[in-house]
């Protein structure tokens, strides 16, 4: 075995004893294809609020344009697979649907102290430099991975791996180590389209083609404005973020369910009722959610998303609630009950 070889299996080693469930190597120097890729996808305008696709184009390209030095990638995996079905409380209207990876606490927390863990370790063993990456840098986390044997990009643009299906956070570590590059996981979705039929607004297109500007989780988390009306009717309950084109994947039977405590589900976040949601001020949000990702959208934009939740609900004794909120403080908030009033006192439900 040669030199790098061994340290890439000691490194591997190292990783899963620290938390992670998988590990792939990469060059860090990126193919063409990525600024191609991410040339076309601005220039359709898919970004929508995410400006900051466009501002840090030219680094998105390349991990050696944000670090000349590095000479290898390492992408890790970190499973959160839920243990029951995801999708099960979209059938109670009363309640909020609240993506599995935001059910406890804010996963760049508990990634970033592993990682930093990981490197630091690396440094102290086998010299070199090291920099750490959990989606807080122009540094596209999906390429990167898709680059080693973690696992290929699905129709529906995420990660699949044949061991963690796709309940996992990506984290990187550029290194300036020269670690031997893995073989890329072949595309195994072959002829399924599960994904693609399972979601909700019809933002999957085709294979690895997704309009954020129509997806739930970009609705519900990245977009600041109110959401557009034609697409809140098949929102359903949905309030933070959306799971149905990953549960539906059938590489998920591979997945075991986490047991890690930081990604077990917070008891009062499993199916909370829209009504105590709704009634949350600034203070008594932040309470709840410090520690969460749920945190960052703020009072005003969850407070938007409960009410669309609540206007397709179909339920008339939530009609009081919508009401409350109809002369809130912030405008998101008050398009967002006038809407779920009209909406129930009209009978309208999501399919």
């Amino acid at each position: 075995m040669t030199g790098g070889a061994a340290i890439a299996d000691a490194i591997r080693a190292r990783a899963l004893e620290l938390g992670f469930d998988d590990i792939g190597f990469a060059s860090a120097a990126a193919p063409p294809d990525w600024g191609r890729d991410l040339a076309e996808w601005l220039s359709d305008e898919r970004a929508g609020d995410m400006t900051w696709m466009a501002e840090t184009r030219e680094r998105r390209t390349d991990p050696t344009l944000l670090w000349p030095e590095a000479r290898s990638l390492i992408a890790l995996a970190v499973s959160y697979a839920p243990a029951g079905d995801p999708l099960a409380l979209l059938a109670q209207p009363e309640r909020g649907a609240i993506s599995v990876y935001a059910r406890n606490r804010d996963y760049h927390d508990v990634v970033k102290g592993r990682l930093k863990m990981l490197a630091g370790w690396m440094v102290a063993r086998y010299g070199g430099a090291v920099k750490v990456f959990v989606d807080t840098a122009p540094l596209m986390e999906k390429p990167a991975a898709a680059g080693t044997r973690l696992g290929w990009r699905g129709r529906h643009t995420n990660l699949v791996s044949r061991r963690l299906g796709n309940w996992f956070f990506l984290s990187e570590i550029l290194t300036t180590l020269d670690l031997p590059a893995d073989t890329p996981e072949s595309d195994h979705c072959g002829t399924c389209r599960a994904c693609q039929d399972a979601c909700p607004t019809g933002a999957i297109e085709g294979p690895g083609r997704l309009d954020p500007r129509r997806c739930v989780s970009y609705l519900t988390i990245e977009h600041k404005g109110a959401i557009p009306e034609s697409l809140r009717p098949a929102m359903g309950n949905r309030i933070y973020g959306c799971d149905d084109c990953l549960a539906v994947c059938p590489w998920n039977k591979f997945a075991r369910p986490t047991r890690d405590p930081a990604f077990l589900p917070r008891i009062e976040l499993i199916r909370p009722r829209l009504e105590d949601l709704a009634g949350l001020d600034d203070g008594e949000f932040r309470q709840i959610f410090a520690g969460s990702p749920i945190k960052r959208i703020g009072r005003d934009r969850f407070v938007r998303n409960v009410l669309t939740a609540i206007g397709n609900s179909g339920r008339p004794d939530l009609l009081a609630v919508a009401r409350r909120l109809a002369d809130d403080p912030s405008p998101l908030v008050r398009d967002a009950a006038g809407w779920a009033i009209r909406r129930l006192q009209g009978g309208g439900r999501s399919p």
